[in-house]
C-alpha cells in the first residue's frame, strides 16, 4: 500500500475525462444488454443454485475483462472476487457490491416475468412498454428497465465492467489497482460476512473501500455517503387462548392477544414518533458543525411528506437528515388472526409483531434490543425465548416470545477524510455539479466488519435513480444512471497520481 504517497498527491491532479456522449451512449448500449443477461438469471438469495449460477455468469465477464478471480467459500453462501493484476507502487480501491436480490412474487409485478427485463417508457404518471428494437435509432436516457435487481444491484456491477471497457478503449493506463467483492447473502443481512472478513484478511487489504448500493439523492445529482445506519430485529409474540376461540362464546372473557399486544406497543412511543424507552438515545448529539452538514442536503421535508402522503412527520430530529442521525424502532409488520374476507369471529390465539431496530454509530444494537425486553418486562410480562409450554401459560398472566435477530452495525467516516474529499472532488469535475455529501443515510449495508477488521475509511457512492422501487415489484433503474454510473467509475478509476 502506499497510503503516504497517495495521500500526499491526492489532489495534484485528475484524468481529463476523454469520453464523449457518444462513446458513453455506445457503453450504455452494451450495458443494457449485459444486464438483460445478468437479470434473467434468478438470485434470490434462499436458493443456492441461483447463487452458483450468477458467479459463473460474473466470473466469465470479469475474466474477459483482464481480472483475476475467486470464489471464497464462507459459513454460508460464497462470496465472489475480482482483482486487476496488482502493482506495489499503486493504492489499492476495494469496491464492494451485492448481486443477489429480494425474493419476488409475479402477480405483484406489471410484467410476467421479474427475471426477463422489460424496456419502458414515461407516460402520464406511468409507464409503457417498448420494444427494445426502438433503441436501434437511439437511445432515450429517461427510458427504464423493469425487472429484479435492475438498480439493486446488478446495474452496478454492469456499469464497472463497462467503464473498464471504455477505460481500455481510451488507452487509460489506472493509476489504482482494484479489487473487488461481491456479496451474495445482502439481502439476508450478510451473516457471512464478519468471518470472511477476517478470513479473508490478507486477500482484501485495501486503501479504501467503495460500496456501490442505493440510490443518488432524490435531487438526481452526485452524491456521496459517508455512512450508514445499521440495523437488528426483534420478533414479539403475545398469547391468548391455546387455539382460536368463538368470539360470541369467549368475547370479553379470553384474553385478547391482539389488545395486549397493542396496548404494549404503545407504551413504546410517545404520539411525537419518539421512543419513550429510557436511555435509548443516549450518547448522540448534534454540534454546530454538524447540524450544518445536516442542513447542507437539499432535501425538502413538504416535498417529502407530499410524495408519501402524509400531513405532519415524527417529531424525533427537526428535519429528515436530523432524524436519520437517531435509532429508530419501527414496526414493520403485525399480525393476528385473519383480515380482509377470511375475517372470522374469533379470539385469536397470538399476536405477532416484527420491529427493526436501526442503529447509528453511537447505539449499539444489543444493548438496544435489551433496553426493549427490560421495558417490556416492567409492563408485567413473563419474556420467553420460546413458546410457552402449557404450566407457563397457567403461570403467568402475561407472556411474551421475544425473538433476537443478529446485529448489523452502523458506520460513519469523517467527511474531512481525504479518500473522501478525492471522491467528491473527482464527480464534481466529471459532471459539473456540486456533490451532495449525506453523513448518514437510512438504509443498511453490512459494511462494519472490512471498517472493523481492514481498518480503512468506506465511502457510499450511489448510482441508480432515487425511484427505482429497490425491494419492491416493478423495481427499475433509469437508463441515464447506466450513463452516469460508467462516467462516474471512469472518473474515480482513472484520477492521474503525480
Amino acid at each position: 500500500m502506499k497510503k503516504m504517497l497517495f495521500l500526499g498527491s491526492l489532489f495534484l491532479g485528475f484524468s481529463l475525462f476523454a469520453q464523449d456522449d457518444v462513446a458513453i451512449k455506445s457503453q450504455v448500449a452494451d450495458a443494457i444488454n449485459e444486464i438483460r443477461e445478468f437479470v434473467a438469471i434468478p438470485n434470490d438469495a434462499l436458493d443456492a443454485a441461483d447463487i452458483d449460477r450468477n458467479i459463473m455468469w460474473l466470473k466469465r465477464k470479469f475474466v474477459d475483462r483482464g481480472f483475476n478471480t475467486a470464489v471464497l467459500d464462507t459459513e454460508g453462501l460464497p462470496l465472489f472476487f475480482a482483482a486487476m493484476p496488482m502493482t506495489d507502487e499503486k493504492p489499492t480501491i476495494l469496491i464492494y457490491m451485492h448481486f443477489d436480490g429480494q425474493s419476488v412474487d409475479p402477480s405483484k409485478w406489471n410484467q410476467s416475468n421479474p427475471y426477463q427485463v422489460v424496456l419502458k417508457a414515461p407516460k402520464g404518471d406511468g409507464f409503457e412498454t417498448v420494444s427494445f428494437d426502438e433503441m436501434d435509432d437511439d437511445i432515450n436516457y429517461d427510458w427504464r428497465l423493469f425487472g429484479r435487481s435492475t438498480s439493486d444491484d446488478k446495474s452496478p456491477i454492469v456499469m464497472l465492467l463497462n467503464a473498464v471497457d471504455l477505460l481500455k478503449k481510451d488507452g487509460k493506463e489506472l493509476p489504482f489497482n482494484i479489487k473487488v467483492i461481491l456479496d451474495s447473502e445482502e439481502e439476508k443481512g450478510s451473516n457471512p460476512l464478519p468471518a470472511a472478513v477476517k478470513q479473508y484478511r490478507e486477500l482484501l487489504e485495501s486503501d479504501f473501500l467503495i460500496i456501490v448500493d442505493g440510490p443518488v439523492h432524490a435531487s438526481e445529482n452526485p452524491t456521496v455517503v459517508y455512512g450508514c445506519r445499521g440495523i437488528t430485529t426483534l420478533t414479539l409474540t403475545t398469547y391468548g387462548p391455546i387455539k382460536p376461540q368463538h368470539s360470541g362464546h369467549y368475547g370479553n372473557y379470553a384474553p385478547n392477544p391482539g389488545f395486549q399486544l397493542a396496548q404494549l406497543l404503545a407504551t413504546m412511543k410517545d404520539s411525537d414518533g419518539k421512543v419513550t424507552i429510557p436511555g435509548y438515545y443516549d450518547g448522540i448529539s448534534i454540534d454546530e458543525k454538524t447540524d450544518s452538514i445536516l442542513k447542507s442536503v437539499p432535501d425538502s421535508d413538504e416535498a417529502i411528506a407530499e410524495k408519501l402522503q402524509f400531513k405532519t412527520a415524527e417529531k424525533v430530529g427537526g428535519f429528515y437528515q436530523e432524524a436519520l442521525q437517531y435509532p429508530s424502532l419501527n414496526i414493520r409488520g403485525l399480525s393476528s388472526g385473519w383480515v380482509g374476507n377470511k375475517a372470522r369471529t374469533i379470539v385469536p390465539e397470538s399476536a405477532t409483531a416484527e420491529l427493526d431496530l436501526r442503529l447509528v454509530m453511537e447505539s449499539d444494537g444489543n444493548r438496544l434490543k435489551q433496553l426493549v425486553k427490560d421495558h417490556i418486562t416492567k409492563q408485567g410480562y413473563k419474556v420467553l425465548d420460546h413458546v410457552p409450554s402449557k404450566e407457563e401459560r397457567m403461570q403467568f398472566d402475561k407472556i411474551i416470545t421475544v425473538e433476537e435477530g443478529s446485529v448489523t452495525d452502523a458506520f460513519r467516516t469523517d467527511l474531512d477524510n481525504p479518500y473522501g474529499k478525492f471522491i467528491v472532488k473527482t464527480l464534481s469535475q466529471s459532471f459539473g455539479k456540486e456533490v451532495i455529501q449525506i453523513r448518514t443515510m437510512g438504509g443498511t449495508v453490512p459494511i462494519s466488519p472490512f471498517i472493523n477488521e481492514l481498518k480503512i475509511p468506506a465511502f457510499i457512492v450511489p448510482v441508480v435513480n432515487p425511484d427505482n422501487n429497490q425491494h419492491s415489484p416493478n423495481e427499475n433503474v433509469k437508463i441515464g444512471q447506466l450513463a452516469y454510473g460508467i462516467k462516474a467509475f471512469y472518473g474515480i478509476l482513472s484520477s492521474v497520481m503525480n
